[in-house]
């Protein structure tokens, strides 16, 4: 059963601790449903955001927080139906599964005989139906993380709040969980505030994404667009990885050490641009006699279903190229490369 969602809206909501602003005035609206991820390094603001969501911190004077047409600002975080959490999961481990998952329920005292149907809903979702009477110190990470997630949904929630509930496990359990949680958020359709630093998670989770940096929104919008169309430096060097060309433009053409490769066909970016940026999986060895820029191989790093090359004299700065993991190439060897126009990114 899905719950009730609801839209979001934050006005000019601000943060200031001790005298010092760690988040600047915010605007930001969060559709019914959506997921949306905040994303971005430590200290940013993200998880400052999540809280005054929450209702764990209030925004500074002049902020409004409006869940529908509810304006929640100076409410509670107990009278806001929010299901949280957190990175840590907080799990009473004095109580087995069935207990965790239905705390919440007990603290509302919900009729013992409801209480056990949504518990018994949830284990069935969450696959712990086997679990349900152990102790939490007799579970696996991911099977806590799991737990957590359905203790934060026991209470049907209007907005889940998930603060970095992936960062504790190991690299492959995190995979496995990221591509579960994505197919249970789409499954619940409830609005949900995703924090994380991961961008694999923001791209694989978010409907949108929101890149904050210093305390403010440097961009929001889809997966897609933030990886290929960043708005500034700072969104395209922090998402993924990207490479710098630097030149003189002429007649059409960014004129670099190693060659030239066409401006954007987007006058706007042409008219200014002095240097472009493109993804490393953007670009393809090609003859030497005939691509756009030229260089030799100064490294090479097998990633398995990829070889990432490190190319110098191409340009400036030496640049990353994959190419197909069977590829071998010595260090030294002379190499051409070429990049597709509409890969080629002007940033401000």
């Amino acid at each position: 059963m899905k719950p009730d969602s609801v839209p979001i809206t934050l006005t000019q909501c601000a943060k200031t601790f001790r005298g010092t602003r760690v988040l600047e005035p915010l605007d930001l609206t969060i559709a019914a449903g959506e997921t949306l991820v905040l994303l971005g390094p430590s200290g940013c603001g993200k998880t400052t955001t999540l809280r005054m969501i929450a209702g764990l911190e209030t925004p500074d004077a002049g902020g409004r927080i409006a869940f529908g047409d509810d304006d929640v600002t100076a409410l509670p975080i107990e009278k806001r139906q929010v299901g949280m959490v957190f990175q840590s999961y907080a799990l009473f481990p004095n109580l087995s599964v069935r207990g965790n998952i239905g705390y919440g329920l007990k603290i509302k005292r919900v009729p013992a005989d409801s209480a056990r149907q949504r518990i018994d809903e949830l284990l069935g979702m969450m696959r712990l139906a086997a679990h349900a009477d152990k102790p939490i110190d007799q579970l696996s990470g991911g099977q806590r993380q799991r737990v957590a997630l359905a203790r934060a949904l026991a209470v049907r929630p209007r907005v889940l709040l998930l603060d970095e509930p992936l960062t504790a496990l190991d690299a492959r359990l995190r995979d496995t969980l990221r591509s579960e949680m994505n197919a249970l958020l789409r499954e619940l359709g409830i609005t949900t505030i995703y924090v994380t630093h991961d961008q694999a998670e923001a791209m694989e989770l978010g409907d949108r994404v929101v890149v904050m940096s210093a305390g403010r929104i440097e961009q929001i919008g889809a997966p897609r667009d933030i990886y290929y169309r960043p708005a500034n430096r700072t969104v395209a060097q922090f998402i993924g990885t990207i490479n710098r060309l630097a030149g003189e433009r002429r007649d059409g053409m960014l004129t670099t050490t190693g060659g030239a490769v066409p401006l954007p066909s987007n006058p706007a970016h042409a008219s200014h641009a002095h240097e472009l940026f493109f993804r490393p999986e953007d670009a393809w060895l090609a003859d030497p006699a005939t691509a756009q820029l030229r260089g030799r191989i100064e490294s090479t790093a097998f990633l398995g279903e990829r070889t990432r090359l490190t190319i110098g004299g191409a340009a400036p700065d030496t640049l990353l190229i994959d190419v197909a993991g069977r590829v071998e190439l010595a260090r030294g060897t002379p190499v051409g490369i070429s990049i597709a126009q509409d890969a080629l990114i002007a940033l401000s």
